[in-house]
Order: structure tokens, then C-alpha cells, then sequence
């Protein structure tokens, strides 16, 4: 473990794969196995399983579960009490009826949520979705399907109602420009792009 990593004096730390300037809050559990990037802030209360990825620079907030299969990239937002899963069809392994099938790693659905995108509180996200860069999940949404990039989804089942700048703020529609910062995007076949980046 790297030696400029907080972790406070009753959160339970195991791995050695954490990145210098993270901090580890009271009562977080942090599994051997588990990796996480510099500069990352885990909340009261969390914890992350052997398996699950955290890059850099990500806020992880109190009561948040990141399971095996969850890869969070750099700069994503975990709001307080946000439901990741892993298993589409889960099952008690310790049932005779259901071992077999996790004798093998096909149960794992795995989650990606792409750099830069924020995830409301309280909100569940279903195994095996993507949320796109910079993607923003309203509180209490439940996410069934991929989110585009830039994506501003709500409600349950969560849906599409406009997209979001890198700064947080909401585009208007028609000119595709933040009503805050005033960054620039345009249409691609996927979704939206910053004009600037020519992606």
C-alpha cells in the first residue's frame, strides 16, 4: 500500500493496491483484492469487494457497496447510498439447487461507469450497464439499460431527459451549448461529443 494513503483508525483496509493522497473514512472495508487510484475520497460505511475497480480522483460516499465487476473510472461520483449489483439472477450459492452455477464466473455481470459521470443518491444500478462519460444518473433513479454518453437520465425505470455539460450543467437543447460554462457540444450516432474534442 502506498505509504501517503489515509485510512482512518476504524476503517478496515486489506488491499495493497491503493493510490497515493486517497483517504479511507471510518467504518469503510476495503477487501484484499480490491483496487483503487490516486486521489480517490471513500465515505463512512462504504465498502468495495475483491474484484471491484476504482480509478482516480473518485468521491465514493457514505453507505456505497462496490461490488466485484463494478469498474469505476477516473473522476466518477458515488452519491450517498447508490445500489451497484453484479448478478442478474442472484441466488444463494450456499443452495444446493443454485451451486453449481457459481462454481464459474458466468453469474458475474460486469458494470462500467465511465470517467467523469456522476451517480445520484439513492439511486440502483442494474448489473451489466454502462453509464457513459461524464453521464449524469438523477437521486432515486433506477438504471435498467446503457446511458449515453453526457446522458442526464431520471426516474424509475430511469430514461433519457436531456444531456449534461463536463462542468454538470444542462445543455440547451437546440444549440447544444451548457447554460453555465457555455462548452460547446454536437451530435454523433452515440450521442453527444464536445465540439472542442473533435471525437
Amino acid at each position: 500500500m502506498a505509504d501517503k494513503v489515509f485510512v482512518h483508525q476504524r476503517a478496515l483496509n486489506e488491499s495493497s493496491a491503493v493510490g497515493d493522497g486517497t483517504r479511507i473514512w471510518a467504518f469503510a472495508h476495503v477487501m484484499k483484492g480490491a483496487e483503487i487510484g490516486r486521489d480517490c475520497n471513500i465515505g463512512d460505511h462504504a465498502f468495495i469487494e475483491a474484484g471491484a475497480v476504482v480509478g482516480d480522483g473518485v468521491t465514493v460516499k457514505n453507505n456505497v457497496c462496490i461490488w466485484e465487476g463494478v469498474i469505476l473510472e477516473d473522476y466518477v461520483f458515488v452519491g450517498p447510498n447508490a445500489v451497484f449489483t453484479n448478478d442478474r439472477r442472484p441466488r444463494s450459492p450456499r443452495n444446493p439447487a443454485a451451486a453449481e452455477r457459481y462454481r464459474s464466473k458466468d453469474w458475474l455481470a460486469k458494470t462500467n461507469v465511465r470517467e467523469g459521470a456522476s451517480i445520484g443518491a439513492n439511486s440502483t444500478i442494474l448489473a451489466g450497464v454502462t453509464i457513459g462519460r461524464y453521464a449524469l444518473v438523477a437521486a432515486g433513479a433506477l438504471v435498467l439499460k446503457d446511458v449515453p454518453d453526457f446522458g442526464l437520465v431520471l426516474g424509475v425505470p430511469a430514461r433519457v431527459s436531456g444531456f449534461v455539460c463536463v462542468c454538470g450543467g444542462g445543455l440547451d437543447k437546440a444549440q447544444l451549448s451548457c447554460r453555465e460554462c457555455d462548452r460547446r457540444y454536437r451530435a454523433t450516432e452515440s450521442g453527444i461529443a464536445p465540439a472542442e474534442l473533435g471525437q
